[in-house]
């Protein structure tokens, strides 16, 4: 694995910008910054555990060694055996409902005799190499918003609010969370019909950090924060199709740049609908552009209000359901991915409520986002609609990459409650080989004059 060379940022004029701000954020000082090494975990989590004794002791994180990896990049569960302290269904939810989200308890009256949480011992398995660790110490005192929280100043390499003292800087610890510098995957991705009839897409994706590119230099823009590719291998219809993205950090100065690849027309052609609520790219209308990764791109459309910290049931250590023993059709069920198959532990999240900005347009008019202490993934979002009603609910089915120490998601899910469709992306069971984080790339692989070569059938 290749860790992201360091790098500061310093976005379109540094000191100019945090002069045009609408509003920006100080870093938090050196005194606060040292309980990094305190009470704070590196990451900014709370070290202790919780004085119910469900979230233990933050030690370090899980063991490189902690299972086995077999040598096309599959784990062995380091928690077979482990049987579930109880299960949270539609019966019993309201002795609960202090754990749970809007979201959960409307999948459980949704689907009351299949939709249910098993909730085992929490592990507090999330850890990043010591040379992350390392970025977010000088982060926490030289990071700061800029734009009116649309951009970053100073930051370097991954999470750059660990300390955070808004929403917007949860988000921004979300967006730009360390995924190792750059990898390459073969995913498959489902989105059942009501009825759960289903034709299953591969996806093949290529990732890198804009510090992790073989050409790294001072040619590479200050404001990219990564280059994406993806490209369908199926269905036969939809194959040889190839998106490009250029993901810049502040989207509000620079936007996200794409292009798309068709394989019939032998074109390329901008795609500028990818971006907030566009279309998403062979979703087949299950999600918006925004959903991917639970939530990407630009916070500008959003006031973003910090509720608090919670205690929270969301998926973790999921192992098992990424297990290559297992077929894509033990996964994939109807109204919901194969619940026994997830495993749920109690976590301290923060909360973060995103409501649409007066003037702006989204599908979604508010968004409520649980995001994991440890790792600062998203782990649960709730999605509601103009009228207020509540519509798509986001789970991230998370794992720890423990041999790179790299944290992650087995598959992620959005649940449509209006429609009874939903979307799981991600899985690799099936895959002859797990993500392959030995991936090396340049730019000149993310450009435009590159997607013809990537899309050929």
């Amino acid at each position: 694995m290749k860790i992201m060379k360091k790098r500061s940022l310093h976005l379109l004029g540094g000191a100019l910008l945090s002069t045009l701000a609408l509003s920006v954020s100080a870093a938090v000082s050196p005194e606060e910054a040292a309980k990094l090494q305190t009470t704070l975990t590196p990451m900014g989590a709370e070290r202790a555990g919780n004085a119910s004794g469900t979230i233990p002791e933050w030690t370090g994180g899980m063991a490189t060694d902690a299972a086995a990896v077999d040598s096309d990049g599959f784990f062995a569960d380091p928690f077979a055996g482990e049987q579930p302290l109880y299960t949270v269904t539609a019966a019993n939810m309201d002795q609960y409902a202090e754990l749970l989200t809007a979201g959960q308890k409307a999948m459980m009256q949704r689907y009351p005799d299949t939709y249910k949480l098993r909730v085992f011992q929490s592990n507090r398995s999330a850890t990043v190499p010591q040379e992350v660790f390392d970025a977010v110490a000088r982060n926490a005192v030289n990071t700061r918003l800029a734009e009116g929280g649309n951009g970053l100043e100073n930051f370097d390499t991954a999470y750059p609010f660990p300390i955070p003292q808004s929403g917007v800087e949860v988000i921004w610890n979300h967006i730009t969370r360390y995924r190792g510098g750059s990898f390459e995957r073969v995913i498959a991705q489902a989105t059942p019909q009501a009825n759960g009839s289903n034709t299953m897409v591969i996806l093949q994706d290529a990732f890198s950090f804009a510090t992790a590119l073989t050409d790294y230099g001072p040619k590479i823009s200050d404001n990219l924060m990564f280059y994406f590719t993806q490209r369908i291998l199926s269905p036969s219809r939809l194959a040889g199709d190839v998106l490009l993205v250029h993901e810049n950090i502040n989207q509000f100065k620079e936007p996200r740049a794409a292009w798309m690849y068709n394989a019939g027309q032998r074109r390329v052609r901008r795609a500028p609908q990818v971006a907030y609520d566009g279309p998403a790219f062979s979703a087949d209308g299950t999600r918006v552009s925004d959903n991917y990764d639970l939530y990407n791109g630009s916070p500008d459309r959003y006031d973003w209000k910090l509720v608090g910290k919670r205690e929270l049931l969301i998926p973790y250590n999921n192992f098992a359901i990424a297990s290559r023993e297992l077929k894509y059709d033990d996964i994939i069920q109807q109204g919901h991915i194969n619940q026994d198959l997830v495993r749920y532990e109690v976590h301290r999240v923060w909360e973060v409520e995103a409501t649409l900005k007066e003037g702006q347009r989204h599908v979604y008019a508010k968004r409520h986002f649980f995001i994991d202490e440890d790792n600062w993934q998203a782990g649960e979002i709730d999605h509601y609609d103009g009228r207020g009603g509540l519509w798509r609910v986001a789970e991230a089915i998370a794992l720890q990459r423990f041999d790179l120490k790299i944290p992650g998601y087995a598959l992620e899910t959005l649940y449509d409650l209006q429609n009874g469709r939903y979307m799981a992306l991600g899985m690799t069971n099936e895959e002859r080989k797990n993500y392959d984080f030995s991936f090396e790339a340049s730019s000149a692989d993310f450009t435009p004059n590159a997607l013809r070569a990537a899309g050929i059938r």
